[in-house]
């Protein structure tokens, strides 16, 4: 069976765009041999499984972050996931597992194998038997200790072009990205000194896309993890950086889309229930292109602008700038929806909240995080400005405030996420934000990279005291997630395929109407985003309330219309009629 006559269509198409006709031909014959290769290995399931819904929650974690003396970290994580979190998330973020050398596994050593260290494929299948897996394809770079870069400096000709290197150093001040470091690192290839472009550190490498042997190869890849390994969800890192042209940002240019315009029709053909998450942290506008027409590119994006908008709003009391962003998200059609994230393995993005919030609001956050003992890293502009990039803090220790008691400021992070799961999307969760922890300074003093503030590691013995501990911080925020995540999984107003409209009460509280995709489900969330006392009438006459009572999701109480509705401190309500 060869690939069909639109999706061949569709896959020349994108191809020419990028290479030309006279390579393309050769392209899409190696492009149908892997799709043979691969069909063989399909299963029934994976053609056959739905769009997200509701009950789509995802936890963004290493694959070590829980250690267990004399068991491999991938089977103490699936040990965590089915006693703690079964039938409260669905999928399982992994961030890379491959042998790495550097980056905390952002700079691959081999695609196609599991780090000895962490354990082996049928763990991670083991996982897969329960939960969705989103597996990272990081395409962008490899390690400078991968067999491609090794046998490339020994002079190998099958990897002459795999590298994107010059004879001597040229200007590249017009490339955008996130690093201060010279973007031409200095290697010997065969007794001669050369320089390649290596975006993100010296140890990782930038393929060559302009050479199609480079893109077969990432085919492979991403189809051994969506065929073979079962991927549910597969996350593109970097992509914006993917395809280089001198005298441009080099940053999501337009073959950038094509690259991953090309990759779902691929998948489309093959095995059209795994989905594309592109990771591109720039402003909304160059974000949102990457939905392409809603139906042809990534079925999912970040919303890279959120977590620095809740921390803004939480800090200052007033919702109103996250409310007016969220007017202007785009509608999401039937086959794409946001990624919403208040935490990640990186810091707080500032770049993406440019244009949302002013400079004076963003350097508020910088101050706010140096205040509470985190970081800031800063980047350079193209014209030779320092500007904050990302905030480097664990989003519990930004989110409270030391000066409250604990149980104010666990009420106040609970909050921030019951936004995160009220909006149009699937919330993603970062496994540090399940218990609060702290910011990890040890590790910073011992790593030397400032990141590593949010990345502890835990003893899951230690943990699992804790989380015994009805008065520890980390029981007290687990199982208030938990019971935020097992109502927010019942409740069809919450599918990703739903609507969602800003209603304005007061600056101090962020309201928000969700409709569910057959708009026979609305639910009225009211977040108190301060430490006092709120209060809201609603009236009967609003097209918001079609009933006379709302019931509270949360509370499980009844509130009659005829009277004012009190939100105490960073109190979160989700109201439903009564018919």
């Amino acid at each position: 069976m060869g690939i069909s006559q639109r999706g061949y269509k569709k896959i020349k198409e994108k191809l020419i765009s990028v290479y030309g006709e006279e390579k393309s031909k050769k392209v899409i014959n190696q492009i149908e041999k892997l799709l043979e290769k691969y069909r063989k290995n399909i299963h029934f399931y994976q053609r056959k499984i739905n769009f997200l819904n509701e009950k789509d929650i995802v936890l963004i974690t290493y694959a070590d972050n829980f250690m267990r003396t004399g068991e491999k970290p991938l089977v103490t994580l699936n040990r965590f996931l089915l006693n703690y979190l079964k039938e409260k998330i669905s999928l399982v973020h992994l961030l890379p597992f491959y042998p790495y050398s550097s980056d905390d596994g952002f700079s691959v050593i081999y695609y196609k194998k599991v780090n000895p260290l962490l354990g082996n494929w049928k763990d991670l299948e083991n996982i897969g038997k329960n939960f969705g897996l989103i597996l990272d394809a990081v395409i962008n770079h490899i390690s400078a200790q991968s067999l491609w870069f090794i046998e490339y400096l020994k002079g190998n000709p099958r990897y002459k072009d795999y590298f994107i290197s010059f004879e001597e150093i040229i200007d590249t001040s017009s490339v955008v990205r996130a690093r201060t470091h010279s973007l031409l690192t200095k290697f010997i290839r065969k007794d001669e000194e050369i320089y390649l472009w290596t975006t993100f550190s010296p140890d990782q490498i930038d393929l060559n896309y302009q050479s199609e042997k480079v893109l077969l190869e990432m085919i492979n890849v991403i189809l051994f993890y969506a065929i073979d390994k079962g991927a549910r969800i597969i996350r593109l890192d970097a992509i914006g950086h993917i395809w280089k042209k001198l005298g441009t940002s080099c940053l999501n240019l337009e073959e950038a889309h094509q690259i991953v315009q090309l990759l779902r029709a691929i998948l489309d053909e093959i095995c059209p229930s795994v989905l594309l998450l592109t990771e591109t942290n720039v402003p909304y506008a160059e974000n949102i292109k990457y939905f392409g027409d809603g139906y042809n590119e990534a079925q999912l994006i970040y919303q890279f602008p959120l977590p620095a908008l809740v921390v803004h709003t939480f800090h200052s009391g007033d919702a109103s700038r996250l409310a007016e962003w969220v007017k202007t998200l785009k509608v999401c059609t039937g086959k794409t929806t946001y990624f919403n994230l208040l935490a990640s393995h990186d810091g707080i993005g500032l770049r993406p909240v440019v244009g949302i919030l002013s400079k004076d609001e963003i350097n508020e956050l910088v101050d706010l995080a140096e205040k509470r003992r985190g970081f800031t890293s800063f980047v350079f502009t193209t014209e030779g400005e320092r500007e904050p990039y990302e905030l480097n803090i664990t989003y519990y220790d930004i989110i409270s405030n030391p000066e409250r008691d604990e149980a104010l400021n666990i009420k106040k992070f609970i909050a921030a996420h019951a936004i995160l799961l009220s909006l149009v999307g699937i919330p993603g969760i970062y496994v540090h934000s399940l218990f609060g922890t702290n910011n990890y300074w040890e590790g910073v003093k011992k790593t030397g990279q400032k990141r590593t503030i949010n990345r502890r590691k835990f003893k899951l013995s230690d943990l699992e005291k804790e989380l015994s501990c009805p008065d520890s911080k980390s029981y007290k925020i687990f199982t208030s997630l938990k019971k935020l995540i097992e109502k927010r999984r019942q409740e069809k107003a919450f599918s990703p395929q739903g609507k969602q409209k800003i209603i304005v009460f007061s600056r101090h509280i962020f309201s928000i109407l969700r409709i569910s995709p057959d708009k026979a489900e609305r639910i009225l969330v009211l977040i108190n985003v301060t430490e006092r006392r709120q209060e809201v009438l609603l009236s009967k006459k609003d097209w918001v309330i079609q009933q006379k009572e709302l019931f509270d999701l949360i509370l499980e109480l009844t509130f009659n219309l005829d009277n004012k509705i009190i939100l105490e401190p960073y109190q979160v309500m989700w109201l439903k009629g009564i018919n």
